[in-house]
Formats: structure tokens, C-alpha cells, sequence
């Protein structure tokens, strides 16, 4: 049986509704998820994942001129972002991004 979260949901459902919304997403479930450590890698993971990602395409977006579609090249293939780690997270994985992925388990786990 799955250990239930916060909002009574199995815990690979949210730790896959992490990465809808982007950092966002994340942000929302590391503020209301306490105590279930799986929920809280996936919600940090993501906050480090598309955290910089955002704010590189809101960069590169004021190039002038081909800014937006420079943005648009990186954004789409960006959502593979988005879908990847959330089937994983809703496997039951705890599937590490390279780099960050670390970063969110010692976050998360404390080691």
C-alpha cells in the first residue's frame, strides 16, 4: 500500500503533480508536504530544475529580434522536463537528474 501525504493522495500522485506547473508546482508542494520525504525530492527537484530553466528562457527571450524564437526552441523540447521526471515520480522512482537530482536527495533525505 502507498504511504498517504498531506492531502490524503498516494504518494507518487503528487510527487508526480510536482512538475505540471514547473517551480511553481514545486514550491507549493515543499510548502504544504511536511513529512513524506519521496513527495519532498520531487517537489525540490523540480524547483531546481526549472527554476534556472525559466529564468534562462525569460533571458534569452529579450535578445532582440530572434530573442522569442531562440525561447521557443528551447522551450519545447523543454517539456520532455516536464514529462520525463513526472512519469518517473509516478512509478515510484526516485530518478535523479544529474547534478540537481543529488542536490534534492540530500535536501529531501538528509544524508
Amino acid at each position: 500500500m502507498p504511504y498517504k501525504t498531506f492531502l490524503g493522495l498516494p504518494e507518487n500522485v503528487v510527487a508526480a503533480l510536482c512538475y505540471p506547473v514547473g517551480w511553481l508546482s514545486g514550491v507549493f508542494f515543499l510548502l504544504l508536504e511536511r513529512k513524506n520525504k519521496f513527495v519532498r525530492f520531487h517537489a525540490m527537484q523540480s524547483v531546481l530544475l526549472f527554476m534556472p530553466f525559466a529564468l534562462f528562457i525569460f533571458l534569452v527571450a529579450w535578445i532582440p529580434k530572434i530573442g522569442w524564437i531562440i525561447a521557443d526552441g528551447i522551450g519545447m523540447p523543454g517539456l520532455l522536463l516536464i514529462v520525463i521526471p513526472m512519469y518517473m515520480a509516478f512509478r515510484g522512482s526516485k530518478f535523479k537528474i544529474p547534478i540537481i537530482g543529488k542536490i534534492a536527495y540530500d535536501y529531501a533525505y538528509g544524508e
